[in-house]
């Protein structure tokens, strides 16, 4: 690593006024991805600000119609949840699902959507269950969070402080797993919420996206059967030594069927 120098805030305040300071300067949440990246040298950050010691980051709160996770609550903390696991099972089920328990064990949620990997299984569910992000200036809809590969809509010196995911009525998520690193090659998360049906997609293409034409069928017959005549476009899907574009466009059905049949339809 190259040397950097080493911040431990303890108010969203002093975070701000460090990064305003400081151009170069990263946030730490988990270091899932920027501790690698350094190790590479890859990145070169004068400045880490580490979030740990901020009162509120960490907390899961059930707020009536709505669960409430604090960026820096980890992975596995959602799935243990009690909190989670009563009023949105899909969520602690998919937050299980990632990586291993190592890095269930560090990754936090507000760091794995700020980084908008298009592989992390997250994005999902921020965007099937039609959750805000909130930050330390504003409030985002999900619809207009992810924008591209590794692209957000968080501004310069901005930073999530917690997901407000709503309650559905009903949700699934299920993936086709890297089977070294659990990564989503496709992972579809399928929920009815108060503002209709969602299917979000993320490990396809660039960064999770709702799959409208599922949304479309499936608002006309929740059911396996409706998606047998859905044939997904792969021109703009992912295309590695993971999996062709072709066979991820096959796998968002496949896998959107599972949800759907985990729902009973």
């Amino acid at each position: 690593m190259y040397e950097f120098n080493y911040h431990r805030p303890t108010s969203l305040e002093d975070v701000s006024e460090i990064l305003a300071a400081n151009d170069e300067a990263k946030i730490l949440a988990g270091g899932m991805t920027l501790l690698p990246t350094m190790k590479m040298r890859l990145a070169q950050p004068s400045d880490l600000v580490d979030l740990s010691a901020i009162d509120g980051l960490s907390d899961i709160s059930d707020t009536g119609d709505a669960i409430e996770i604090g960026a820096m609550v980890r992975h596995a903390d959602v799935a243990g949840s009690d909190i989670v696991q009563n009023a949105i099972p899909a969520l602690a089920e998919l937050a299980n699902s990632i990586g291993d328990a190592q890095v269930r064990n560090r990754g936090t949620l507000g760091g794995s959507i700020a980084n908008s990997d298009p592989a992390s299984d997250y994005p999902a569910a921020v965007l099937g269950l039609d959750a805000v992000i909130k930050t330390n200036k504003r409030e985002i809809a999900a619809d207009d969070y992810f924008k591209g590969l590794f692209e957000t809509a968080l501004e310069a010196n901005e930073l999530v402080v917690s997901v407000k995911f709503p309650k559905p009525k009903k949700a699934a998520y299920a993936k086709f797993p890297n089977p070294a690193s659990r990564y989503a090659v496709v992972g579809v998360m399928v929920a009815e919420t108060d503002s209709g049906l969602r299917v979000a997609v993320t490990g396809a293409g660039a960064c999770a996206y709702r799959a409208t034409e599922i949304e479309a069928a499936l608002g006309k017959s929740f059911s396996t059967d409706a998606l047998a005549g859905i044939s997904m476009d792969a021109a703009d899907l992912n295309d590695d030594l993971h999996a062709s574009s072709e066979y991820r466009a096959h796998l968002i059905g496949v896998m959107a069927g599972r949800a759907v049949s985990t729902l009973g339809g």
